[in-house]
C-alpha cells in the first residue's frame, strides 16, 4: 500500500481527497491535515510515501512546505490556481490536479504515483542484483545449477504488487483484466485481484495454452468457463466478460473442438 497524506485548509476539499484515496485499492490514508504546519508536526513522528497537497494555504503555503522538507515524499499538488503548475513541476511533483477535479483525474494521479514508486523499486532491485553479481561471481557449478533451474518446467509465476512479490499458481488464475498500464489478476483463492504493472502482451506470452485472449482487455483461463452466452463468457454468477470481434473466430474454433452435439 502507498501511505498518503492529504493537506488542504478547506474541510470539504480535504474530505473529498480522503474519500478518493479510500476508493483506490493501492492507496492508504495515513493522515489528513488542514495546514502545512500540522502536516510538518505529523511528519516529525511518522512517514508517508506520498502527499496530496493544496498550494494556496495560510501561514505556510504548500509549495514552501514541500521545499522545506529534507527528503520529501512524492507530491501531487491540488489547487484552483493554474499559474502554480510550472512551479509545481520544478519541485519534481508527480502530478498537478486543478480544482475542481473528479475521480478520473485523481485515479490518473494515483497511477502515476504507483508507477513512480514501482519504477524506483525496480531500479533499486536491479542495482542490488548487479552489486551482488559483481561482489560474488558464480562458479561453473553455480552457473550450471542456475541454467538447470531456469530450464525446469514450472506452474507458478511471481507478480510484483504494491511492495511485495507474490507467488501465484497459474492454475489458480481465473482471468486477467487490463487496466491502463496495469493488470488485475483474478484468482480462485483470493477475493480481491492482484494489481501489477505489466502489459497484456507479456502476460499472454507467459501463460500456457489453456489461457486465451477473448478481448483486448481480457485473458481467460479456459478451464474456468461456466457458460458461453452469445457474445459473452460467463465465469461465475457475477462475472460476464465480453468477446471482442477480433477474437471471436479463434474462440469459436476452440469451442468447436470441445462441442458435443448437433
Amino acid at each position: 500500500m502507498i501511505r498518503c497524506m492529504a493537506i488542504d485548509d478547506e474541510p470539504l476539499a480535504l474530505q473529498q481527497i480522503a474519500a478518493y484515496i479510500g476508493k483506490v485499492p493501492f492507496l492508504e490514508l495515513a493522515a489528513q491535515c488542514q495546514s502545512a504546519i500540522e502536516a510538518k508536526q505529523f511528519l516529525e513522528q511518522d512517514t508517508v510515501d506520498a502527499i496530496f497537497c493544496d498550494i494556496n494555504m495560510p501561514d505556510l503555503n504548500g509549495m514552501d512546505f514541500v521545499k522545506s522538507l529534507t527528503v520529501p515524499p512524492l507530491i501531487v499538488f491540488t489547487t484552483a490556481y493554474a499559474e502554480y503548475a510550472v512551479e509545481g513541476f520544478k519541485v519534481n511533483a508527480v502530478d498537478y490536479l486543478l480544482k475542481p477535479f473528479g475521480m478520473q483525474d485523481f485515479q490518473r494521479a494515483a497511477l502515476r504515483l504507483k508507477d513512480r514508486i514501482e519504477t524506483k523499486a525496480r531500479k533499486d532491485e536491479a542495482d542490488g542484483q548487479l552489486s551482488t553479481l559483481n561482489a560474488k561471481p558464480h562458479s561453473p557449478s553455480e552457473n550450471s545449477q542456475l541454467s538447470t533451474f531456469h530450464s525446469q518446467p514450472d506452474d507458478t509465476i511471481f507478480l510484483k504488487t504494491e511492495y511485495r512479490i507474490v507467488k501465484v499458481s497459474i492454475n489458480d488464475i481465473r482471468y486477467v483484466e487490463a487496466m491502463s498500464e496495469y493488470l488485475k489478476v483474478y484468482l480462485e483463492s483470493e477475493p480481491k485481484p492482484i494489481i501489477t504493472l505489466l502489459s497484456m502482451k507479456k502476460m499472454e506470452e507467459r501463460l500456457p495454452d489453456y489461457f486465451m485472449r477473448i478481448h483486448r482487455s481480457y485473458i481467460i483461463n479456459l478451464t474456468k468457463i461456466q457458460e458461453v452466452n452469445k457474445n459473452r463468457v460467463i465465469m461465475d454468477a457475477e462475472t460476464y466478460l465480453p468477446i471482442g470481434d477480433m477474437y471471436k473466430e479463434t474462440f469459436q474454433a476452440y469451442l468447436d473442438t470441445k462441442f458435443l452435439g448437433k
